[in-house]
């Protein structure tokens, strides 16, 4: 066995940790979008549980206290490591909801209908996640709030960039009171389509990443836990504090190297338009 010494173990402990936090320091760590509470509970209650009972089958197989953190840090963070791929999805699903919304108010004003009459009317015919934020919008109307503040929280709910273009040109004509909002909409649902149509060439490109880091992941787990229960001799050395310390170092930086390969196939949402437009 080749001597280790403790202190230079745990100077390369703090350096890792030290490298750690500057790349958080220039690169930020990105905001996760809100999700309903009752949702949320049950999501962490769900993990809880599979983190328990996955933790306590590797600390009774291996008898080491670092593999069984990380096997929780593991559980909580494998959703994570899709790079986004669920809210680039909802995003799209979204976005083509905004789509046919917006052709559908196209349509409705075409009409000869006003705004105050046509989003009322463009209900039935939307998407159902745009729905609950149309029927909030139709009752600011029916309550005598003012169109384009109504719309400017319209806007806040959906959160979306592409809905931002669709509800300045709505509040710029309920303000301006100007002909040509039909072919203003027109004109932003074919941009719409386009965008999505795009979304998806690059969503296609994006999942070959995304499955490449979970194979990275699942190999790794895969030869380690092979190691351990087939040649278990090879990693007795890891069982020790000294083992522990070096094994957790080893951990820290599989961690890093997943974190960085999970940020290059992530999702960046776009800066919105309209940014607390309600508000006032």
């Amino acid at each position: 066995m080749i001597g280790l010494d403790p202190f230079a173990m745990i100077a390369g402990a703090v350096a890792g940790g030290g490298v750690l936090l500057l790349f958080m320091s220039l690169y930020g760590m990105r905001p996760r979008p809100s999700r309903p509470k009752r949702g949320l509970v049950k999501t962490l209650t769900t993990r809880t549980a599979i983190a328990a009972v996955a933790a306590t089958v590797v600390l009774v197989v291996t008898g080491w206290p670092v593999a069984a953190v990380g096997t929780v840090l593991l559980v909580f963070a494998w959703r994570g490591l899709s790079g986004g791929a669920a809210e680039e999805r909802s995003a799209m699903r979204r976005l083509e909801g905004l789509a046919a919304w917006t052709e559908s108010l196209r349509d409705t004003i075409a009409g000869a209908a006003g705004l105050e009459q046509a989003i009322p009317s463009s209900i039935r015919a939307a998407a159902p996640m745009l729905r609950p934020h149309l029927r909030a919008l139709t009752d600011r109307l029916h309550t005598r709030m003012a169109l384009p503040q109504a719309l400017a929280l319209f806007a806040d709910e959906l959160d979306d960039p592409s809905a931002d273009l669709v509800v300045a040109a709505l509040i710029l004509n309920a303000k301006l009171r100007g002909p040509g909002l039909r072919d203003v909409l027109g004109a932003l649902a074919v941009a719409a389509r386009e965008e999505l149509d795009m979304r998806r060439r690059v969503e296609a490109e994006r999942r070959a990443t995304r499955r490449s880091v979970q194979i990275v992941v699942i190999t790794a787990l895969v030869f380690a836990g092979a190691l351990v229960v087939f040649n278990p001799s090879y990693v007795q050395e890891y069982t020790g504090f000294l083992g522990q310390a070096v094994l957790a170092v080893v951990a820290g930086l599989f961690g890093a190297g997943f974190a960085w390969m999970r940020r290059l196939a992530r999702f960046d949402k776009p800066t919105r338009l309209l940014m607390g437009g309600g508000d006032g």
